[in-house]
């Protein structure tokens, strides 16, 4: 850990000059090549997944962010329209990879984070088994570093709010075990609560916090745990008292800036969707009934997003930490308990000592005198039996440092992974919701497999080998699936004719935008009404992220969204502004066969009628179809929702 950061300080210091040697010093350490290979490795790896799989519905929505930058936005804080842009401006080009491209670098960052967060807290050993694992476990591949989604950034300064946090309340030494080596039980104890100082970090974690709140909302329960463990933990206690987290609470606030600012501007509807509305339950039986199989399937589901060799430890290893504390917690109780009656009873017991001597012998004073040397030899002696006590308190002192450091991650972790797994018996959640609480208990794994190693390396390597040669084949096969149907009945790419019918893959609901582009730019008719017209709407947000990701580069024509969950469209243009103008309705075959969808947009226009379509093929075979009506001046505004 600290020849990484020497390595990034003396760059900065020394400039290029002596760049290449210092590089080639840091990497002759073994673990640092390994350290290097986790992260280039996983970042070519993610980098082929960013290039091959089409963009997510939610990606393609997220792209429009960047289209109309604001303060914040009606589903997420700003961050991600940031970093979903950033691929394109930099590089004039929108595509799959490009909107990934801030993901795939900032993930990188994520586990470098994560790692000198476990080398703080546990020693780089542990470190190296924590960035090996998760760079092995696919959600976080695939969740957090290849898709555009506020989770990326999220991530980013999640780990860096982790990694200051560790060396801030475990960055300086405890000043309990000094040159006064014969002091006692608890001496230490006390010692060791008032080793800990408050620093300036504590103003910049505050901002890194409201940078993960600017990412996702999830960065506010990452300030309640950092602050359920100040609360908790005696030792950092008066880290909530001192003027650096009072500054850190102004400039936290300061850094939430877009978000209240936004939300003042529209009735905080933001805050009311995510804590509120979302949550609604869709009949009176689900908002009166909890679903045990529902929350059985959400605890599967998570493990298996984990993949079983990862989730089950994972669980595992945050359910055993729970308990050590509770069993050190009652320990370390008694053990204060007993040293303080233990040090009261020595206390006294001098004292009644010196009191009959000065009673019985008043006028001894030459004897006691001339018995002088022999008490310094019996001192000695004593000096020597209290060495093993001194081990003791300073096994002592290590256990409660070990435990104050799952401290941390639990309380950081365990709101996440327990509260969404049991919201998900309440309400369906997605995948990603819970998982940066399993990102920081790949902490407690890398620890515990550092243990296991000391055991059976062997054991360990296979555990990890086999888990990650198996993962990347199963992503390696899924994303070839996903791009030529090799599982997909009657296309020309099938294994053995294929197993999935079109209709009944779920695949397919990923759509290669590069075609829908295509399907445009070929056809004469499509083209010429994209010019006659003065926008595109089609009937569902995500489906207008996936046109609008399409057509942004091919015309300036703009796009909206005119139906019943219409997301951030309804704040990005308002109703009125579409009058008089002649539209392009863009859909689905599934919602171009609802009759009465299609029907319901006629009397807002003066004609409504069908020009093209546009198929998009997998395989040589046809998995989707977009079908496209040209329509005459829009004569009432629609309904705003």
């Amino acid at each position: 850990m600290r020849n990484a950061i020497y390595l990034l300080v003396h760059i900065l210091i020394k400039g290029k000059g002596n760049f290449m040697q210092t590089v080639q010093k840091w990497l002759a350490d073994p673990a640092n090549q390994l350290v290097l290979w986790l992260l280039l490795g996983g970042l070519l790896f993610r980098s082929i997944i960013a290039f091959c799989l089409y963009p997510g519905i939610d990606e393609t929505y997220y792209y429009l962010y960047s289209l109309h930058l604001d303060w914040s936005y009606f589903d997420h804080p700003v961050l991600v329209a940031l970093t979903t842009g950033f691929g394109p401006w930099v590089t004039g080009v929108v595509s799959q990879f490009t909107i990934r491209l801030a993901t795939l670098i900032l993930y990188t960052g994520s586990l470098f984070l994560l790692y000198l967060t476990s080398a703080q807290l546990f020693g780089v050993k542990a470190a190296r088994l924590t960035l090996a694992i998760a760079t092995i476990i696919p959600i976080f591949q695939v969740g957090f570093g290849v898709l555009s989604l506020p989770d990326s950034p999220l991530m980013f300064f999640w780990s860096a709010s982790f990694c200051l946090a560790a060396y801030e309340f475990f960055g300086q030494q405890p000043g309990c075990l000094g040159k006064n080596a014969d002091i006692s039980l608890s001496s230490s104890r006390e010692n060791q609560f008032i080793s800990y100082q408050p620093s300036y970090r504590l103003a910049i974690l505050s901002v890194l916090v409201g940078l993960a709140c600017l990412a996702k909302y999830h960065g506010f329960i990452l300030g309640l745990g950092l602050l359920g463990f100040c609360l908790t933990s005696p030792q950092h206690r008066c880290a909530l008292l001192s003027p650096w987290a009072w500054l850190g609470l102004g400039l936290f606030l300061l850094t939430l800036f877009p978000i209240w600012f936004w939300n003042m501007q529209h009735d905080w509807v933001s805050f009311r969707f995510q804590l509120s509305l979302r949550f609604q339950p869709g009949s009176e039986e689900t908002k009166s009934s909890y679903d045990l199989l529902g929350l059985a399937v959400t605890f599967l589901a998570g493990i298996g997003y984990l993949f079983p060799t990862m989730g089950l430890p994972l669980w595992w290893v945050s359910w055993r930490a729970l308990w050590e504390m509770g069993r050190w917690g009652d320990a370390g109780t008694r053990g204060r308990g007993d040293a303080e009656m233990e040090d009261k009873g020595n206390k006294e017991d001098k004292e009644d000592k010196g009191d009959i001597a000065n009673s019985q012998f008043p006028n001894n004073k030459q004897q006691t005198t001339n018995n002088q040397q022999p008490t310094t030899n019996n001192k000695q002696q004593t000096t020597n039996n209290q060495q093993p006590t001194t081990n003791n308190q300073q096994q002592t002192t290590n256990n409660q440092q070990q435990t104050t450091k799952q401290l941390l991650i639990l309380w950081v972790s365990l709101p996440l992974t327990i509260g969404f797994t049991l919201l998900g018996g309440a309400q369906p959640i997605l995948p990603t919701w819970s998982m940066p609480g399993f990102w920081g208990l790949t902490l407690l794994l890398g620890y515990k497999a550092l243990g296991w190693q000391q055991q059976s390396r062997r054991w360990v390597r296979r555990w990890l080998q086999g888990s990650a040669l198996f993962l990347g084949s199963c992503i390696l096969l899924v994303l070839l699936h996903v791009t030529t149907g090799t599982l997909q009945k009657s296309g020309q790419y099938a294994l053995l004719g294929g197993f999935l019918p079109v209709k009944n893959d779920p695949s397919t609901e990923l759509i290669d935008i590069m075609q829908l582009r295509r399907g445009f730019q070929e056809s004469p008719i499509l083209n010429q009404a994209l010019q006659d017209s003065g926008f595109v709407f089609t009937n569902g947000f995500y489906l207008g992220g996936m046109v609008g990701m399409a057509l942004s580069p091919i015309t300036t024509t703009p796009i909206t969204c005119f139906g019943e969950d219409v997301r951030g469209f309804a704040f990005w243009s308002e109703p009125e502004q579409w009058l008089g103008k002649a539209g392009l309705y863009v859909t689905l075959e599934r919602f171009h066969e609802l009759l009465e969808l299609t029907d319901s947009y006629r009397p807002y226009f003066s004609s409504f009628q069908e020009i093209a379509t546009v198929p998009i093929r997998r395989g040589g075979a046809v998995t989707e179809v977009f079908h496209v009506y040209q329509t005459g001046k829009m004569l009432k505004a629609y309904p705003k929702n």
